[in-house]
C-alpha cells in the first residue's frame, strides 16, 4: 500500500463508510485493519447493501472489536430477487449490538433502464432522435417508473425502521437530489442522515445541514478535478461532516486507481485540513465528535 501521510502526528479517525465484505479483501482483513490502526483509524464502519452483504458485514463486525456495521438495502439492489422481502427482516437484523445505523439506502437514478439505453448509443441526442416513440423507449420509461417507485418504497421503509430503533441513516443519492430531500423532510427531527460520498455544492451542504443532516467526504476531495467537492469541504460547519473511504472504491491521491482501504481515510482528512486551513488534529476532533453523536458510539 505504501506510506499513508507524511505527518508524524497520529490522528484519531473513523472510516465511516467501508465495504469490508467485498472480495477485494478476502483473506486480507487482518492486514488491512492493521494498516488502518497504524494510520490512526481507530474505527471502521462497514456497510451492507443487501441481505447477503449485511450478514457478511455483521460477521466482520463480530470478529473485530473496532468494526461496526450499518445494514440496509441499497437503491440499486431493490429490483433484485428477494430484495423487498429482505426489508421485512431488516428490523430484527438491525437490533444486533454491533449495528450502528441503517443503510445504505436512498435513491439512485443514474442506472435507470433508460440510461442504459442511452449508454448503448453513447449519445443522448442520438438516442432521442432514434428512440422517441419506439416500443423500446416506452418500455424503458415504464421500467424507470417501476425502479423509482421501488426505490422510494424501500427508502421510506428503512427510514421508518431507523425511527423505530432510534438509529440514524446512511444515505446514497445519485442524480436524485430533490426526490431524496422530499422523502426525507417528513422525518425531520426524528432521525439524522449522512449523505455519503458527498459531491454536491456548498449550497447543497447548507440545505442538508440546515435539515439536521450531515455530509461525508471520500478521497474524491483529493482529486484535481474536484473543485466543487473541495469548496463544500471548506464551507461545511465543523459539526456537519465526517470522512470515509467508500473502499474499495475512490482511493485518494496518490493511490488513485488502486484498491482503496480504510487507512486511506487519513489522506482525505489531511487534504480537508489543508483546504480548511486547520490542523489534522482539529479535523480529527471535529469528525470524531460527529461520529460519536451520529452513530451513538
Amino acid at each position: 500500500m505504501g506510506v499513508v501521510g507524511d505527518s508524524l502526528v497520529i490522528p484519531v479517525l473513523t472510516d465511516t463508510h467501508a465495504h469490508l465484505d467485498y472480495p477485494e479483501y478476502d483473506g486480507q482483513l487482518d492486514a488491512v485493519l492493521a494498516r488502518a490502526r497504524e494510520a490512526g483509524v481507530q474505527r471502521v464502519i462497514t456497510i451492507g447493501i443487501d441481505r447477503e452483504s449485511c450478514h457478511r458485514s455483521l460477521a466482520i463486525a463480530e470478529k473485530y472489536e473496532h468494526v461496526y456495521a450499518v445494514v440496509g438495502l441499497h437503491p440499486c439492489a431493490v429490483m433484485d430477487s428477494g430484495a423487498m422481502e429482505f426489508l421485512s427482516d431488516l428490523s430484527d437484523l438491525a437490533r444486533h449490538p454491533k449495528v450502528v445505523g441503517i443503510g445504505e439506502t436512498g435513491l439512485d437514478y443514474h442506472h435507470l433502464p433508460s440510461r442504459e439505453l442511452i449508454q448503448r448509443d453513447k449519445s443522448e441526442a442520438v438516442f432521442g432522435a432514434l428512440m422517441a416513440g419506439t416500443a423500446e423507449a416506452t418500455q424503458a420509461e415504464i421500467a424507470d417508473g417501476a425502479v423509482k417507485s421501488a426505490q422510494a418504497e424501500a427508502f421510506k421503509v428503512q427510514l421508518d425502521i431507523a425511527v423505530e430503533l432510534g438509529l440514524n441513516v446512511t444515505i446514497h443519492q445519485r442524480d436524485a437530489w430533490q426526490d431524496t430531500l422530499d422523502i426525507l423532510r417528513p422525518f425531520t427531527g426524528k432521525l439524522r442522515g449522512v449523505f455519503h460520498c458527498f459531491g454536491g455544492s456548498p449550497e447543497d451542504v447548507a440545505e442538508v445541514v440546515g435539515m439536521g443532516h450531515l455530509v461525508s467526504f471520500t478521497g474524491i476531495v483529493t482529486f484535481k478535478n474536484a473543485a466543487l467537492t473541495q469548496a463544500s469541504a471548506i464551507s461545511v460547519a465543523a459539526e456537519g461532516y465526517m470522512v470515509e473511504t467508500d473502499c474499495p472504491y475512490l482511493a485518494p491521491v496518490p493511490f488513485r486507481g488502486s484498491t482503496c482501504e480504510p487507512a486511506h481515510v487519513r489522506l482525505t482528512a489531511e487534504k480537508i485540513a489543508v483546504l480548511r486551513g486547520e490542523t489534522l488534529d482539529k479535523v480529527s476532533a471535529d469528525t470524531e465528535a460527529a461520529v460519536r453523536r451520529f452513530f451513538k458510539l
